[in-house]
């Protein structure tokens, strides 16, 4: 907070232990400590925060990007040729990590992500435009509801996988977040199952669905990709040893 409020890295202040804030600077910084010490999560106080290498705009209309989530956009982008277009769909899009980091890294790829919610949107545009993505098309959508006829050759998602009653909703920095963003039935897999339901009739041949999930639902997802009529169902761990990303292949088109 003390390095947004004077503009400088954590080196210069090691480096410069003396230095006197002036008044107005020691007022920005005493309301930003006030607002930590309610336990704000300091992503919506800076207003930003770094993913997959990039800064991204932050706001409490969105989730707060994570780094486990990091995860999913690595095994997007190997699953996403380098040259050839290829059509990638990110649903609940939030801040556009998902989206725009893809995007950044497969500039021939068409990505399309979308959000139920346009103060989400609004705040995933502003990112796109700092970070010269405008290519992306951000849509408003409940997941499928604004995408009849539209085929991806992968989809990806970071949906609400907590369960409604889950005492961490009250907790920590999700006290602070949408809760329409994190909360999903009763066993947290009520929007997980409906994306799974619809999501062949979106893809193309050969497609992939990859979804972030729960540290306890890696064999729930399994389970419910088959029953879907997904092939080469797998899961992969995160850096903490934790199966936190499912996903499965669309081999035919019914």
């Amino acid at each position: 907070m003390l390095q947004a409020v004077l503009q400088v890295n954590h080196a210069y202040l090691l480096s410069y232990p003396e230095y006197q804030l002036s008044d107005e600077q020691y007022a920005r910084y005493s309301a930003m400590f006030e607002r930590r010490l309610s336990g704000e999560p300091i992503a919506y106080i800076l207003g930003d925060r770094e993913f997959f290498g990039l800064n991204f705009k932050v706001t409490p209309a969105t989730l707060i990007p994570r780094a486990e989530t990091e995860l999913l956009v690595e095994l997007a982008l190997q699953r996403t040729p380098k040259q050839a277009i290829f059509r990638v769909l990110d649903m609940g899009t939030g801040t556009g990590v998902i989206a725009l980091s893809i995007a950044h890294e497969r500039p021939n790829a068409e990505v399309v992500a979308v959000d139920v919610s346009e103060a989400a949107l609004d705040i995933a545009r502003v990112n796109a435009l700092q970070l010269k993505l405008n290519k992306v098309s951000l849509l408003q959508s409940d997941w499928f509801s604004a995408l009849q006829g539209e085929r991806f050759d992968m989809i990806v998602t970071n949906p609400p996988y907590i369960a409604t009653g889950d005492a961490h909703l009250t907790q920590g920095d999700l006290r602070f977040e949408p809760a329409t963003a994190l909360a999903s039935g009763a066993d947290g897999l009520e929007d997980i199952r409906r994306i799974c339901a619809h999501a062949k009739s979106h893809l193309n041949a050969q497609g992939w669905l990859l979804l972030e999930h729960g540290y306890n639902q890696a064999e729930s997802m399994r389970s419910l990709l088959r029953q879907s009529g997904f092939s080469g169902v797998f899961s992969a761990e995160d850096l903490a040893g934790i199966e936190r990303v499912s996903g499965g292949q669309f081999l035919q088109i019914p």
